[in-house]
């Protein structure tokens, strides 16, 4: 069943978060499998598929339990996903997802081009691969035409990337190709196609997800804008958006992977909830990963910045993670550059992650115990 009752869902919704939680954690097959983290909110860090001992050490020095990889061609295999892990799990620490850039953001799939099949038969080998390895989450994207920007500004000091809808130089990027304006695939997409697509991709891999035991996280259209280059943004931007494709899955291996920076990017004007509704309407049941960023202002005009001086309040993020009984990871993403380098970025927002979490463990209320 594609569409569930729509009043139970809004009756759902107005019964709040928690309610709302249990209907989207009891959706789909009762064969599923999902698997069940340790309680609490993990910390992550972004690293690196072969680190060196200099890296590890770093890792541990900043008190990192967990990390997120993304693998490099030769290791995307269940053999080279076991060999990660192992290197990380040698240094005492977790490996929360391993990252294949070849299946994370598939223009053939969601546009519908030549390949198509080819790359979902992929995408299914690659959850298989990830669940043999014993990595029970990904991190998947539904953009046809890439990550956009305008180019690079500073804040305090720092480079950042940035997007202006008026600028003559934005373009979009993914895995090295460069889409432009006016029309980057020759044609203009229509709203139906880009939901059919979807549809038709996830049919296909939720069964597989759920065999395997693999959660998938749907990252929003970065930025959110309604329109790029001819290719609609209707699905990953949106409340409602997110609701229906929600629906459409009918899957509990089927959620969110929450990027509050480009949610901000989009504002609640066109995205319907900001990033702390959206957390406490879906809830720990639907959201697993937290991309913790922020940026200036909305559209149609931002730019990425550090997480104190951005006009979102960052505490109530990490606030309704805690009340929500969140469990899946919070990791830094599209941070400003720093004169120290990597390093220095990962430490300044890994602190500022660790000072806003002990606060709001400080301030909440015990954990509830999952029945």
């Amino acid at each position: 069943m594609d569409h569930p009752d729509r009043r139970q869902f809004g009756k759902l919704a107005l019964g709040g978060a928690l309610g709302t939680a249990a209907w989207l954690a009891s959706a789909g097959r009762g064969s599923a499998a999902v698997h069940t983290p340790q309680p609490g909110i993990k910390l992550c860090a972004q690293a690196s598929a072969k680190p060196s001992d200099n890296d590890l050490l770093f890792l541990r020095q900043l008190g990192a339990e967990y990390v997120s990889v993304a693998s490099t061609p030769d290791l995307r295999t269940a053999e080279g996903f076991l060999q990660i892990k192992k290197r990380y799990a040698d240094a005492g620490i977790t490996v929360w997802n391993i990252g294949n850039v070849s299946v994370h953001n598939m223009p053939e799939v969601t546009l519908n081009l030549p390949g198509r099949d080819r790359k979902v038969e992929e995408y299914k080998q690659y959850l298989r691969n990830l669940a043999k390895a014993g990595i029970y989450y990904t991190t998947y994207a539904h953009m046809g035409n890439g990550i956009w920007s305008s180019g690079t500004a500073t804040t305090r000091g720092a480079p950042a990337r940035e997007f202006d809808m008026a600028s003559r130089n934005k373009q979009g990027v993914w895995d090295g190709v460069v889409y432009k304006e006016p029309l980057s695939h020759g044609r203009e997409f229509s709203q139906e196609e880009i939901w059919e697509n979807y549809t038709y991709f996830i049919k296909q891999v939720a069964p597989v997800a759920e065999e395997a035991g693999v959660r998938i996280g749907i990252h929003p259209d970065d930025p959110p804008a309604p329109v790029l280059a001819g290719v609609p943004r209707c699905i990953f931007s949106s409340f409602d958006g997110y609701r229906r494709a929600m629906e459409i899955a009918n899957s509990p291996n089927v959620g969110i992977c929450m990027c509050c920076g480009t949610w901000l990017e989009g504002g609640r004007e066109l995205t319907g909830k900001d990033p702390e509704e959206m957390i406490r309407y879906f809830g720990a049941a639907k959201i697993w990963k937290i991309h913790f960023r922020n940026v200036s202002g909305p559209l149609p005009h931002f730019v990425e910045t550090f997480m104190d001086n951005g006009y979102y309040d960052m505490y109530k993020i990490m606030k309704a993670m805690r009340d929500v009984n969140f469990d899946g990871i919070a990791i830094l993403d599209h941070s400003p550059g720093l004169a120290g380098g990597g390093n220095a970025q990962t430490a300044y927002g890994f602190a500022y992650m660790r000072a806003l979490l002990n606060r709001a463990n400080a301030e909440g209320l015990p954990r509830r115990r999952k029945s």
